[in-house]
């Protein structure tokens, strides 16, 4: 089978080319490296099944062989990141909205089964249980552009849904929570990256806000398993996954944790939002999903614990 993964030079991205060829599929990438990079897939180059190109998706003749050439196509190019929503807020609508729109209406063209990757920041600021897909949406205001990038994949969302029901086009969205492992960096604001390149290198981690704030951390194997599953089960086409892992932790914790485990002198040290990203800046208390969706469609299980995700991201960052 022959796929199309936009955002393919990306974190996430370059792990789930890996996992496609490791099960013999033909894989095409599509990626303008704004966030992406090419050492994230300069080992899968020599590989005949791999193709890539740089490219944006929003260059519709481009996208429009590439969608006619393959079978399933997964998108997840997208702007992401704190500080690239903060600071680029109209590239990050543009490619969000635009980029989308032009993958679905040409998905709908050749009628290709498209994964669409939406976030958890589509709850918002909800936070009295585990986030369920069917709960309510808890907005800020539009004056706060950190509210931008929920909205655009929330758009994100409606329109693959759309398009599912009104022309028959088989979509299923997964809403990943807190993705992380090798290769990411914390170069847009990433919280365990940023931490864990504190900590080895002997400088202060720095904890946004009061640290309280609590977040579910999931390894890129396992987030990526699950996609593929997901493609492969038609009973999954016109719906909505949490994807993530429902292990719940502080970032205080988290950051103690990062300390002890890297055996790192740093200090631990809290600045303001404020400070962080500039003035009205807003974040989300909690963020945990109910994965018990996803358990009962694919058998869900995440392989890895905190304490095994930390380790491997500092594995990384060692070599």
């Amino acid at each position: 089978m022959k796929v199309l993964i936009t955002g393919g030079a990306g974190f996430i991205g370059s792990h789930l080319a890996e996992k496609l060829l490791s099960m013999g599929e033909e894989v095409y990438v599509v990626d303008n490296l704004w966030t992406g990079k090419l050492s994230n897939v300069a080992h899968l180059t020599s590989d005949p099944n791999f193709h890539l190109v740089v490219d944006t998706i929003l260059n519709e003749s481009v996208m429009n062989e590439l969608i006619f050439k393959v079978d399933q196509i997964y998108h997840l190019a997208a702007a992401v990141g704190v500080k690239i929503i903060m600071d680029h807020p109209v590239e990050t609508l543009d490619v969000n909205v635009r980029g989308t729109e032009v993958v679905l209406r040409l998905a709908n063209r050749f009628k290709k089964k498209v994964f669409i990757a939406s976030t958890s920041e589509i709850y918002g600021k909800h936070k009295d249980h585990k986030l369920r897909e069917d709960d309510n949406r808890v907005m800020g205001t539009v004056k706060k552009r950190r509210w931008a990038y929920a909205c655009s994949k929330t758009l994100d969302e409606f329109l693959a849904l759309a398009y599912h029901d009104e022309k028959k086009l088989p979509v299923v969205i997964g809403r990943l929570f807190n993705t992380v492992g090798p290769r990411q960096t914390g170069q847009y604001g990433m919280v365990l990256p940023n931490f864990v390149q504190s900590a080895l290198l002997g400088k202060p981690i720095v904890v946004y806000g009061d640290g309280n704030q609590t977040r579910s951390f999931a390894h890129v194997s396992d987030v990526v398993e699950a996609i593929v599953k997901l493609m492969e089960i038609p009973e999954a086409e016109g719906e909505v996954f949490n994807i993530g892992n429902d292990q719940e932790i502080s970032i205080n914790e988290l950051a103690q944790k990062v300390k002890e485990m890297t055996r790192s002198p740093s200090p631990i040290e809290h600045i303001s939002y404020e400070l962080a990203y500039g003035p009205g800046f807003e974040d989300m208390e909690r963020r945990c999903p109910d994965i018990s969706k996803l358990k009962a469609f694919i058998g869900y299980d995440p392989k890895y614990n905190i304490d095994m995700i930390i380790q491997d991201v500092i594995e990384y960052f060692k070599k």
